[in-house]
């Protein structure tokens, strides 16, 4: 934990523009920490518009940088799409996105690289190249990667927009009894656990909608499509928690508890839609479901 304290000349600064400065870091980085509610003013969340004022006492959360070595690394991965902008893969559970610390290497990023050589969008950072949307490490499924910079933006404007549509499939504990419904409610960063997100009455709007595709009633749990209006951390998992219904395997997010011995949860970024960046063909791509997901739905459906 870093802590500042802001001078006389320093004040009616961005917080975004000031703690780039102060930490030689990118104020995508800053924005995405404040994001995060890893940087507080005065114990109090705050925006990056935020000018900051005279004895502001501004703390920074943040794991010390670690040398990390980006190199391609042939880990295979299914292409669903590809072409000379984008790439779409269906990313398995259980890798990582990009290189982070504790991560340094065997991520998507790195996979990517082997197979794209050169061509990768740059706008997203040295550790995180043509990376322009993400999913959890547990969580499977289908992942765009812009090829260049041109369609990294045209993307990053679609996501912004909530013009790209997800769809996921999420196997839950317990019996839905509603057949669709709506789930609005604020997330943010949890204040008993700062590792975690939590519904709370001051975090950032997000709205998850739902659909029972087939309750399992000899087994307590129901399989659900699920799909998002906004891209909170965690939004599904938490969601789905709150209203009862945790995601199986998430232990996380339903007090530890695994009675199916999965590990990481039973979650999948099964389709996307969206318009090519480049050419605006509108594009509908899916990605097919992993065994270990697949074979419990044969095992539940055989039962």
């Amino acid at each position: 934990m870093r802590t500042f304290v802001v001078k006389k000349e320093e004040e009616n600064n961005r917080i975004d523009r000031y703690l780039a400065e102060k930490e030689e870091i990118s104020r995508v980085s800053v924005q995405r920490l404040i994001e995060e509610e890893k940087i507080l003013v005065n114990r109090k969340k705050t925006k990056a518009s935020y000018k900051i004022q005279e004895n502001d006492e501004i703390s920074l959360e943040q794991e010390e940088p670690k040398e990390i070595e980006l190199k391609a690394q042939d880990i295979p991965v299914e292409i669903i799409y590809e072409d000379k902008d984008i790439i779409v893969v269906n990313k398995p559970k259980g890798m990582v996105v990009h290189p982070a610390n504790g991560n340094p290497d065997g991520t998507l990023v790195n996979a990517i690289m082997a197979i794209c050589k050169d061509s990768l969008s740059g706008i997203g950072g040295e550790i995180r190249p043509g990376i322009v949307h993400r999913i959890d490490k547990d969580t499977s499924g289908i992942l765009i990667v812009a090829k260049n910079d041109k369609a990294h933006i045209h993307l990053s404007e679609q996501i912004k927009n909530h013009e790209v549509k997800k769809t996921y499939i999420a196997m839950v504990r317990g019996i839905v009894k509603e057949n669709e419904a709506t789930i609005n409610m604020p997330i943010g960063r949890s204040a008993k656990d700062r590792k975690k997100m939590a519904v709370t009455k001051n975090g950032k709007e997000a709205i998850t909608h739902f659909k029972v595709i087939e309750r399992y009633p000899k087994h307590n749990c129901t399989l659900l499509e699920v799909k998002i209006e906004t891209g909170r951390t965690h939004q599904i998992r938490v969601h789905l928690s709150q209203i009862g219904y945790p995601i199986i395997g998430d232990t996380t997010y339903s007090n530890g508890k695994n009675e199916w011995g999965i590990q990481g949860q039973c979650l999948h970024a099964k389709s996307l839609k969206f318009k090519h960046p480049i050419n605006q063909k509108e594009m509908f791509l899916e990605a097919k479901l992993p065994e270990y997901f697949q074979d419990m739905l044969d095992k539940l459906k055989g039962e």
